[in-house]
Formats: C-alpha cells, sequence, structure tokens
C-alpha cells in the first residue's frame, strides 16, 4: 500500500472526527473535493480504511474503571484462550505480546469490585496460567 503524507494528513483528521464531510476534509487538506472522494475510495479499497467507528466521550469513559491484564498462557493454549476472552464483552482489546506474557488484554468495568470479578473470571479460564493486572488511572495521549 502506498500512503501518502497527504493519505496520512486525511486519516489524522478522520480519526480526530470520522463524520466531517467530504467538503471540510478537503477545505483542511487543501484539496478538491473530487480528490479527497478518490482518495477515500482508494484508502477504502486497498483496505487501510476498514470501518468508521464509534468513539465515546470522554465525559462518559471516565466513569469506567479500566485495566491491563497481562497474562501468560499454557503451551498450545493461545486459540482457547482467545476464544474465551472474546466472549467477555468487558474486554475490549487483546493483544499479543512478546517477554514473560504471552498476551495483554484491555478490559472496562463500571466499578472497582465488578473489575475484580473480571480478573477473577479471567484467571479461572482453562489454559491461563498467571496475569497480572494495573488499573489505568488516566489516559494522557489519545489517537
Amino acid at each position: 500500500m502506498q500512503i501518502t503524507a497527504k493519505d496520512r494528513d486525511l486519516l489524522a483528521l478522520l480519526a480526530e472526527n470520522a463524520r466531517l464531510p467530504v467538503a471540510t476534509l478537503a477545505k483542511r487538506l487543501s484539496l478538491s473535493r473530487t480528490t479527497v472522494q478518490a482518495r477515500l475510495e482508494r484508502l477504502e479499497r486497498e483496505g487501510v480504511i476498514a470501518g468508521y467507528g464509534l468513539r465515546l466521550s470522554e465525559r462518559y469513559t471516565a466513569g469506567l474503571v479500566r485495566a491491563h491484564v497481562l497474562i501468560t498462557i499454557a503451551p498450545k493454549a493461545l486459540s482457547q484462550v482467545t476464544s474465551s476472552l472474546d466472549k467477555i464483552q468487558e474486554v475490549t482489546t487483546l493483544h499479543s505480546v512478546s517477554g514473560s506474557f504471552d498476551l495483554i488484554a484491555i478490559i472496562t468495568a463500571p466499578s472497582i469490585a465488578e473489575l475484580d470479578q473480571l480478573i477473577d473470571q479471567i484467571g479461572t479460564i482453562d489454559g491461563v496460567e498467571r496475569t497480572l493486572s494495573s488499573i489505568i488511572l488516566s489516559t494522557r495521549i489519545a489517537r
């Protein structure tokens, strides 16, 4: 995929607000509306843009408790553990990582008590050998 500097600028604008009209995007990028529309179509066709999603407000997310849960799994248990974690709605993101842990799950709950229950639930999944959790106090940069 060939991504230009203008494509990156376009993607950055969409990351801030994916609902901006093409005319507004064109004005901010100093390009014609037709050019921006063509770029969007190309980025979608090439799979750079996979879709447009929802970004929750800081006011809403400030009321939630989030944590990183580092997970060590048993050999050959990755697909089973991943499948089990996928069924837990509060697991918002799951990363495979290198190092002493195999996975990092980002989980969200409305309270510390519910977060504690989720962490316990993750620890009981077959194939999970060990977890280490860190509660997220604040987000300093989100793009």
